[in-house]
């Protein structure tokens, strides 16, 4: 038959089909004006502004004013009575928590210090005790928190939960993290490891945030990186992409524990920095090393800037595999600016093949040692439909 109109459910299939790609754009970057919303969904400005009043008119987007690029616009973000979401991160010696809403604002945050070779089993209830404690900071209960983003020190198999390498974080090989923290707060729980959140937040609302491919090394007690491809994180066969740490880099070394023998880990950890300066220094932390190499002690300052060398040696390796086009430098490391940064950028000039016509640039972390965390928080906002999740509440008024 000629004229014939598509069928009212195909009409309402692509109305929420488009419904979700604009909430979608709006919950991956916190908040957008409609003009970027439209580069950022492909729709027409037309379906974008029906689609903003309709979300508008639902409560489930909030609108205010804002300014771009010098000219005055409504910034579009989703609503604050959506949900709230946790991000914790987990590392060798301190834990992270924060509650945010779903403008990845953080309403209330707490690090709490961890002994060395903590348990998952104690570690994880001060996890679920912290969150806890933060909602109710914020005036909220439990029954308001949408997700929680949990970030590991280590390969996770994000299918599974499980740590895909024994032997890296001692004592939490097997135990399936994701299921044990869900039992403890009856609320879901995604888990990745840290650099990979810290590549999910620079390339989302940091420093490669106008790059499609980036990587984000995370210099800490230990060396990660994230790599972000098209747009996305690449995690790997069983999240193992970006394994920095473990790439050989001295085959007659320490073991390492992971196994291997002269890792990267076993030449910029923090034991192999520290060991050096105790003769000449007592005993240090990695914040005391950080602390002393920015007020100028010429050791401190030795030891950072052979460690950016190293790492810098090793990173570009991966940016001549991956062709990158930005490198974001992040971890306690990088908080002493060009001490550590400097080498890491000569090293990857002088070994990377460099485009003429694009060059790679290697910059500081936007969000600094904050990354990991804002990467839960965007996991479990990524990783769970809070339009769906408000939608359902409505309903149930």
């Amino acid at each position: 038959m000629r004229g014939r109109l598509p069928m009212s459910g195909s009409q309402s299939s692509l109305r929420e089909a488009n419904r979700a790609r604009v909430v979608e754009a709006v919950k991956r970057h916190g908040g957008l004006t409609q003009v970027e919303l439209t580069g950022a969904t492909g729709l027409s400005a037309a379906t974008v502004s029906t689609i903003v009043k309709e979300l508008l008119g639902a409560g489930m987007v909030e609108v205010r004013p804002a300014v771009r690029s010098g000219r005055r616009a409504q910034l579009v973000t989703l609503a604050h009575r959506v949900g709230l979401v946790a991000g914790v991160v987990v590392g060798y010696r301190q834990m992270r928590v924060a509650i945010a809403d779903v403008t990845h604002e953080v309403l209330a945050e707490q690090t709490l210090p961890l002994p060395a070779e903590h348990r998952p089993d104690t570690s994880l209830d001060r996890a679920a005790l912290l969150v806890v404690d933060l909602l109710e900071r914020v005036g909220a209960d439990l029954e308001e928190l949408v997700a929680i983003g949990l970030g590991l020190p280590t390969p996770v198999d994000a299918s599974t939960g499980l740590l895909s390498v024994r032997g890296v974080l001692r004592g939490w090989d097997g135990v399936p993290v994701a299921q044990v923290l869900e039992k403890r707060l009856a609320r879901p729980v995604f888990v990745d490891n840290d650099a990979n959140l810290g590549a999910l937040a620079e390339s989302t609302v940091g420093a490669a945030r106008a790059y499609h491919d980036s990587l984000y090394v995370r210099v800490s007690h230990g060396v990660g990186a994230g790599v972000v491809l098209g747009g996305r994180v690449h995690r790997g066969v069983g999240g193992t992409a970006g394994e920095l740490g473990h790439v050989q880099v001295d085959p007659g070394g320490r073991i390492c524990g992971c196994g291997s023998r002269g890792c990267l880990d076993t030449v910029v950890g923090v034991p192999a920095l520290l060991e050096p300066l105790a003769t000449s220094h007592g005993n240090l932390t990695l914040r005391d090393l950080v602390q002393l190499a920015e007020t100028g002690d010429p050791g401190c300052r030795e030891i950072v800037a052979d460690a950016g060398a190293t790492v810098g040696a090793v990173v570009a390796n991966l940016a001549t595999v991956l062709s990158p086009q930005c490198v974001v430098v992040g971890g306690e490391l990088a908080e002493t600016g060009e001490i550590f940064l400097g080498p890491v950028r000569e090293a990857v000039r002088r070994r990377t093949l460099l485009s003429q016509f694009v060059p790679l640039e290697v910059v500081s972390a936007t969000l600094g040692t904050q990354a990991e965390l804002m990467g839960a928080i965007l996991l479990a906002l990524q990783s769970t439909d809070v339009f769906e999740n408000a939608d359902d509440g409505r309903g149930n008024q």
